[in-house]
């Protein structure tokens, strides 16, 4: 009870920092960020701290490896699952050096590696001109590759981040805008034009009309990391770890709660809104939504017109005709390689402003202080796994409890998935966050507006689960946020 007393005395003495900032007016790079209902602003910010994110870490990339304790069989799994992670679809599969069969009609990319690329394959958005210049945004290539005939959406830029579009609500015939739920993907991108999709007549989605009034919503690549890891934590792992510190968690208003199967009743994990439930589901749903592969989980293609019906369907599925690792579908081996891909490793190494061990030893301290942990749990042990040793027994320090948070209406999308509602999203894990480039769901914190510093000040805000943590951690000296920061950018 001493420390819930101390918490509610620090609450207090902190009200007038939440109330200071203003939730003032849009930010040039917001109009790129956040999009309709949701661009306008990140929450409060600091108006006072020199802190500062320092930046991508520039030590050597290590990620894309496979976890300890996998061989033969399985690392041939891994492997194969790598190399159709990276490949590149086509429509028929005929052009050259497009091997995959099945794009569109309707995608926003054409492959999983692109999407997935910083700092490795498995990452998330790369950029032009961040470290380690893996190149720019692929979607700008990818749009018009083959003589299709897309236009470059407003919000897709050579330095910004992959994003797919979502509209929250329908729009009528007439234009007008419902209070009807969509909340679907929208692809970016039709293969109109292409040179494997003669007369597909498929125009874009009309982005610039959805903007105007006020509809759409952004999503960023998750970073897949650790993956297997996550899906073999327990659900009781999950709801004990949802308990502890209840007291500490009450006084700050943090109320998270899981998000559910509608099938089995078991706790959903992956995806913004922890809306999926396992990495076959989570890969299925992308294969077919980001680049419009049908498959065996998701045989049906979305809205396309007949003039774009073009392969017998699915796309992708088991190859009888085949053995070994040749023998799963492109799904069963994306999941493959996502199961078995190891955590990035912390370190020190390559932090702009080269911070030291003891700086970043106090930068964990001032998050424990801050009780970033009570959301960003630092780890939790996986079960038995019958798939590998590796998998089996393991402490995840993933940071990150895996339950969906109420974040307030400065970052609700108003989209439900799930029980996760329009203002919730799950706890971001934060391993890998040392080489990542954008933050927030819609990548609106980016290096331009203050980086990882941005992604923390937007967690406050009206209605967030987030405002006794924030208010905390904007009570912390400049030194001591500053240092939180060097430790983010060692995990």
């Amino acid at each position: 009870m001493v420390v819930v007393y101390a918490v509610a005395a620090a609450l207090s003495l902190s009200t007038s920092l939440l109330g200071g900032p203003q939730y003032g007016g849009r930010q040039s790079e917001d109009s790129q960020s956040g999009g309709g209902q949701n661009g306008g602003n990140g929450g409060p910010q600091s108006s006072t701290t020199t802190a500062r994110d320092p930046g991508v870490r520039s030590d050597a990339v290590t990620v894309g490896n496979p976890v300890s304790g996998i061989a033969g069989d399985q690392l041939e799994y891994f492997n194969e699952g790598l190399v159709r992670f990276m490949e590149v679809d086509s429509v028929s599969g005929s052009l050259p050096g497009e091997p995959g069969v099945g794009l569109g009609p309707g995608f926003n990319s054409n492959s999983c590696g692109n999407c997935h690329a910083q700092p490795g394959p498995g990452g998330s958005s790369p950029s032009l001109n961040d470290y380690p210049h893996i190149g720019s945004n692929p979607q700008i290539a990818v749009a018009n590759a083959d003589q299709g005939t897309n236009r470059i959406p407003f919000f897709v830029t050579p330095d910004g981040p992959v994003r797919e579009a979502r509209f929250p609500f329908m729009v009528s015939p007439s234009g007008a805008l419902t209070q009807v739920p969509d909340g679907g993907v929208h692809d970016l991108f039709t293969i109109q034009g292409r040179n494997d999709a003669l007369g597909c007549q498929m125009a874009q989605p009309n982005f610039a009309q959805m903007q105007q009034l006020g509809n759409l919503i952004f999503r960023i690549p998750t970073p897949v990391f650790g993956a297997g890891l996550i899906e073999n934590i327990p659900d009781a792992t999950i709801l004990a770890n949802m308990n502890t510190s209840a007291q500490l968690k009450q006084a700050l208003g943090i109320t998270g709660h899981p998000n559910y199967s509608g099938n089995d009743g078991t706790i959903t994990r992956f995806g913004w809104k922890a809306q999926n439930k396992s990495l076959e589901i989570f890969a299925g749903e992308a294969y077919n939504v980001e680049q419009g592969v049908t498959n065996e989980l998701f045989p049906d293609e979305r809205g396309a017109p007949p003039s774009c019906m073009i392969n017998k369907t699915p796309e992708d599925s088991t190859n009888f005709n085949q053995s070994g690792v040749q023998f799963p579908s492109d799904l069963v081996e994306f999941a493959a390689f996502m199961r078995f891909l190891a955590p990035p490793a912390p370190s020190a190494a390559g932090i702009p402003g080269n911070p030291s061990p003891r700086t970043i030893q106090q930068g964990q301290q001032a998050f424990l202080q801050a009780h970033c942990d009570l959301c960003h749990t630092p780890a939790m042990q996986t079960g038995s796994s019958a798939l590998a040793t590796g998998l089996s027994q393991q402490n995840a320090a993933l940071y990150s409890d895996l339950l969906v948070h109420n974040m307030g209406s400065n970052l609700a999308d108003n989209v439900s998935q799930g029980a996760a509602g329009a203002d919730e999203f799950r706890t971001a894990p934060l391993w890998g966050v040392g080489q990542r480039i954008f933050f927030l769901h819609d990548g609106r914190a980016t290096p331009a507006n203050g980086g990882l510093l941005r992604a923390i000040e937007a967690h406050s805000g009206p209605g967030s689960e987030a405002n006794g943590v924030i208010s905390l951690f904007n009570n912390l000296t400049n030194q001591q946020q500053q240092d939180l920061l060097f430790f983010l950018r060692s995990l």
